[in-house]
């Protein structure tokens, strides 16, 4: 598999992930805007991390009427967004790590881990989102606000360190790839 990073389509097939997660992203803005009340000033991220049932609750109760169906576009849009991003980023990650230059071995490997931490980033959305939708639904229970923001938190976290090694890991490549078109 690290072979294929290698390869002259695996660059443009990056890019055309960032496209289409970039899109996804806008329309998760646009149908996401109304969710944005004083109960949950984040909107959707308000409710992944709220991690009580009172404070679902309130936020629920300021989505009502129309608002609820862009609660459930929004749900359904951050499916197809988790498998975007998490293949996109994971695949940025194969890509830096396999065209660092050895010296950077232990970045190298970082960016094998980050990626598979970035899959493990997407089980942890999905469970988090399921728990979400059973909320809307009108369950009762008090664990599912928990087990959101228990999923959320470390999502996050793995996401923002593979986004972190991108940002750091691109500079080296670019300069090595400079250095072998001299």
């Amino acid at each position: 598999m690290i072979h294929f990073f290698y390869s002259d389509r695996a660059v443009p097939l990056f890019w055309t992930l960032v496209i289409l997660t970039l899109v996804v992203i806008l329309g998760m803005q646009l149908s996401g805007a109304p969710l944005k009340t004083e109960a949950a000033p984040g909107g959707i991220v308000s409710f992944e991390l709220v991690g009580t049932f009172e404070g679902s609750q309130q936020i629920i109760n300021s989505w009502q009427g129309s608002t609820m169906l862009y609660a459930g576009i929004n749900m359904g849009l951050d499916f197809l967004f988790i498998t975007l991003y998490s293949i996109t980023i994971a695949w940025g990650c194969g890509l830096i790590s396999a065209r660092l230059p050895a010296s950077w071995s232990f970045f190298k490997s970082a960016g094998t881990w980050l990626g598979y931490g970035v899959l493990l980033a997407a089980l942890l959305d999905i469970i988090e989102n399921i728990s979400l939708i059973k909320i809307l639904q009108g369950s009762q229970s008090h664990l599912l606000p928990q087990l959101a923001n228990w999923c959320a938190t470390p999502k996050f976290i793995l996401v923002f360190l593979a986004l972190l090694y991108l940002l750091i890991g691109v500079y080296p490549v670019l300069q090595q790839a400079r250095q072998l078109n001299k």
